[in-house]
């Protein structure tokens, strides 16, 4: 513990905090630093009582300051100064750019449907590509594309149909929809921000806003009656509480007989293809597939315009495993990483959040499996490196009325933004749920093997069945039956028996049913096997990224406005993502400068970077401010001294601050800069600074 505690002292004398970085946003670790003042301050108590040397009781003192001034200077740095993103500028310049706007504005736009604009395309794709790389390629899964279209009993038999939906009210004078659970929490946060709130009742309604995803729908309607709820346009009464199934109905083919639906998510492709993803691979496990798609969902009330939309992409993982057997071979490699953690406990009793490393996270039992672990530490390092701010992350587990039906535990990525924290990456243990509801509604073995170290041997009850008599019954469903038959648990098979010996057995295949009689099976009986492999159901872990909720997260954590003048907005975006990493600008009109401007723009093209030529009249700085807004980190400037002398400016887009190169250096340059293999420090230390023409 005192070496730990050591490492711990030396760690915040050397930094002066405690503090770790990941792509330039500092994530503050400050457990270690606690337990050394805790444990030191102990020590001073013990030798003190003790009565030892003035100058031993004095080093330990001094060592005592010493950890408290880095505990102190720890907790400065975590504390976030909020910057407060003034909306109206952000959303004008999204529309004035055109990053996205509403669809079929033209005709009024829909509710919860939005188009992207070219920058917000480019800036889409990026994130995609990094994604495919991060997930798909570095842990070599196996990508599938499935329909969107969804036969309805691929979604019942996935529960969809059943349990998909969420807590609506009516305004119950024009029938207006709302979400319940969104009513009620921006009613109680109006109630709070109000004076002449008594204490206790504060208390009592930050207690419900805490857990105001936990509660059933019963107890959703008792507290709009009992925080008197109205709706918020007519402050009219409210309906009573009811379930909207979310899924988007269709009818696929001419008759309309056989009904379908717009996928709610993309994981079911995945789902149904496990058989073939397993024998794609050999039928190594564990192993994991990927999907990337446009998903569906019927909001009640879409708001907060990319936050909530009714059609969305989604980039999902369903990663397949030995429900035995959860740990991750490159677990190694991230445990040590901290991550900033919401327990379900920690909102149940108020406390803050946990900011925690994977791997202690795992032994304190607040994460079960080191594939948790592991991806929740890989969706971080994809986010900030996105350009999600690690101070505004957090990792926050769902309550147990809050989980999916299909989820035995479930962490959200939230992102801290100006309408509060946003879910954008779920990451949820799905269990064995979807492969055994699959199995059951098809009668089809959706099982993985093991080989066992020693065989086994242990009791089994086996059918016999009358195959003409089967086949006779039930034609071209024969087959079927006699599968589902074989496939009926042990118990499920002496249950038929026993049945059978005085009546018929119902046997339940899917959304049908046969009854079965004594004369189509000819046998059932207990009788002993020897095992080689054991057989199970795999569990999956899923990872599932909304796509358009990261990218308005991206977009409106690195929305800045210039302190030189508050009308220049820009965006910090990364060079990974940005949607044109580079600009070319003449100086002026002159037509010397256009061979250099080409030859450029073509050379930057071929080593596969998308840059912008603005060769208008317009000022230098006024064209400059127009790269920035839409996120270009590097500018080149072809000038006089381009014609006399071959070199030309390179800008930085964050410092505004410029460097001289040679035209031949500069788009090797500019592709070490957006790769990150060089610094914009790196570049001013190898090439002169430029000072020549106001860039700010």
């Amino acid at each position: 513990m005192l070496r730990v505690l050591a490492r711990a002292v030396r760690q915040a004398q050397s930094l002066t905090t405690l503090v770790r970085y990941h792509s330039n946003h500092p994530i503050v670790v400050m457990d270690e630093l606690k337990a050394a003042v805790t444990e030191q301050a102990a020590l001073v108590r013990k030798l003190k009582e003790s009565g030892p040397s003035a100058d031993e009781l004095n080093k330990a003192v001094e060592e005592l300051k010493i950890r408290k001034v880095a505990l102190q200077n720890a907790e400065k740095a975590a504390t976030v100064v909020e910057a407060k993103v003034d909306r109206g500028k952000f959303e004008n310049l999204m529309k004035r750019r055109f990053f996205y706007g509403a669809s079929f504005s033209l005709y009024g736009g829909v509710a919860g449907l939005y188009d992207l604009g070219p920058a917000g395309c480019a800036l889409k794709a990026n994130m995609i590509n990094f994604w495919r790389n991060h997930f798909v390629v570095e842990e070599d899964m196996l990508e599938v594309e499935c329909t969107m279209l969804t036969p309805e009993s691929i979604l019942k038999a996935s529960g969809h149909v059943d349990r998909f939906s969420d807590i609506m009210v009516k305004d119950v004078k024009t029938g207006d929809c709302y979400r319940a659970d969104h009513l009620l929490e921006a009613h109680l946060e109006k109630l709070l921000e109000g004076k002449g709130v008594a204490e206790e009742k504060k208390e009592e309604m930050s207690a419900v806003l805490r857990q105001i995803d936990n509660f059933s729908l019963q107890e959703i309607g008792e507290f709009i009656k009992k925080y008197n709820c109205k709706a918020p346009t007519t402050n009219n009464d409210l309906s009573d509480p009811a379930e909207f199934n979310l899924m988007f109905g269709t009818s696929i083919g001419p008759t309309g007989l056989l009904k379908g639906f717009m996928r709610p998510e993309t994981a079911q492709g995945i789902f149904v293809n496990y058989k073939r993803l397993l024998e794609y691979n050999q039928d190594k496990m564990p192993f994991a597939g990927a999907q990337i798609g446009q998903s569906f969902r019927n909001e009640i009330s879409p708001r907060s315009g990319l936050l909530r939309v009714r059609e969305f992409c989604q980039a999902e993982i369903e990663h397949f495993m030995d429900p035995e057997d959860k740990s991750h071979a490159k677990f190694c490699e991230v445990k040590d990483t901290p991550v900033r953690m919401y327990s379900a406990a920690a909102q149940c009793s108020g406390a803050e959040v946990m900011c925690i490393t994977v791997g202690e996270a795992l032994e304190k039992r607040i994460i079960f499996s080191e594939t948790m672990g592991y991806f929740l530490a890989r969706i971080q390092q994809y986010l900030v490196s996105v350009g999600i701010p690690a101070d505004k992350l957090r990792f926050r587990q769902h309550m147990d009325k809050e989980m999916a039906h299909y989820a035995s535990d479930c962490w959200d990525a939230e992102c801290k933004t100006s309408y509060g924290w946003v879910e954008i990456v779920g990451c949820a243990d799905r269990s064995c749920f979807d492969l055994m509801a699959h199995a059951k509604a098809t009668s089809t073995k959706l099982v993985a093997q093991k080989k066992l170290d020693t065989p086994i041997t242990r009791e089994v009850v086996e059918v016999g069945v009358n195959k003409a008599a089967v086949g006779k019954a039930f034609k071209k469903e024969g087959g079927a039956v006699m599968t589902a038959i074989h496939a009926l648990s042990d118990e499920e098979k002496l249950k038929m028996k026993e049945q059978l010996a005085s009546d018929t057995y119902k046997l339940v295949v899917g959304d049908k049913s046969y009854e079965l009689t004594s004369a189509m099976v000819s046998s059932v009986g207990t009788v002993s096997k020897t095992e080689h492999v054991r057989e199970y159901v795999p569990s999956v872990l899923e990872p599932s990224f909304g796509i358009g909720r990261i990218l308005y997260c991206i977009l409106e954590c690195n929305f800045k406005v210039r302190e030189s003048d508050e009308k220049r907005t820009w965006l910090n975006l990364p060079p990974l993502i940005a949607p044109t990493k580079c600009s070319v600008l003449p100086l002026s009109t002159c037509p010397d400068f256009t061979p250099y401007v080409r030859q450029l723009s073509s050379d930057l093209r071929k080593l596969g970077i998308p840059n912008k030529v603005d060769d208008s009249s317009g000022a230098i700085g006024r064209r400059y401010a127009r790269t920035d807004e839409i996120g270009i980190p590097f500018g080149i400037t072809v000038d006089f001294d381009t014609v006399k002398l071959q070199t030309v400016t390179v800008r930085e887009r964050n410092t505004c601050s410029q460097i001289r190169v040679p035209v031949s250096a500069t788009p090797d340059l500019i592709n070490k800069l957006c790769s990150e293999e060089l610094s914009w420090q790196d570049a001013k230390q190898l090439y002169p600074e430029f000072l020549g023409q106001e860039t700010t």
